[in-house]
């Protein structure tokens, strides 16, 4: 619709001209009759009337082609002034739908996420990061208490080895007294 705006408003000038310049050969022409003799049925004109009528009306019809020409010029610099238009209108519109696509995303490693995306995205992670530290704390503090439930252990059975071991001499350095005891009886008897 907005396209045929400037033709329209062209058709329009040119109708009124033309009128205006119709209006003025009429006038012409009426002022010829009127000043023409009349001669049985025929009407008797000047020479020079008529000469001055043909040239008033080639240059009427001369002006009108001339402004149909630089009309019809105005059109087409308008048809390629509005293409130029639309184009840049197609650019802005396109120019437009990425930065909307830029605004209500976010580059995550090179590719365009949607914002509800990347968040859903980021706080999974974060989920996921916070469960596992929450397992391997769990496992660390287990793995900890047994670890020192089991140090605890090795220390007892460490000194109820050397109390073992205390004993085991000393009981054998009792039974080498003895023996030694008996070969000594035994020598002397």
């Amino acid at each position: 619709m907005f396209k045929n705006i400037p033709f329209i408003v062209l058709l329009v000038i040119s109708v009124f001209s033309s009128n205006a310049q119709e209006n003025n050969l009429e006038n012409q022409f009426n002022e010829v009759l009127k000043k023409s003799n009349n001669y049985q049925e025929y009407k008797v004109i000047k020479k020079v009337e008529i000469n001055a009528l043909k040239k008033n009306v080639l240059d009427t019809v001369f002006a009108l082609e001339q402004n149909i020409a630089s009309s019809s010029i105005k059109i087409e610099e308008q048809k390629s002034t509005i293409s130029n238009l639309n184009n840049e209108l197609e650019t802005t519109k396109n120019d437009l739908t990425v930065s909307k696509e830029k605004e209500e995303g976010i580059e995550l490693l090179g590719v365009l996420t949607n914002k509800s995306t990347y968040n859903t995205l980021a706080f999974s992670l974060i989920g996921i990061l916070l469960i596992t530290i929450f397992v391997l704390f769990y496992k660390f503090k287990n793995s900890n208490s047994v670890t020192k439930s089991t140090l605890t252990k090795i220390s007892e059975t460490e000194e109820e080895l050397d109390t073992f071991r205390q004993k085991t001499i000393e009981r054998e350095q009792q039974l080498r007294r003895k023996l030694q005891d008996e070969i000594n009886k035994n020598k002397d008897s």
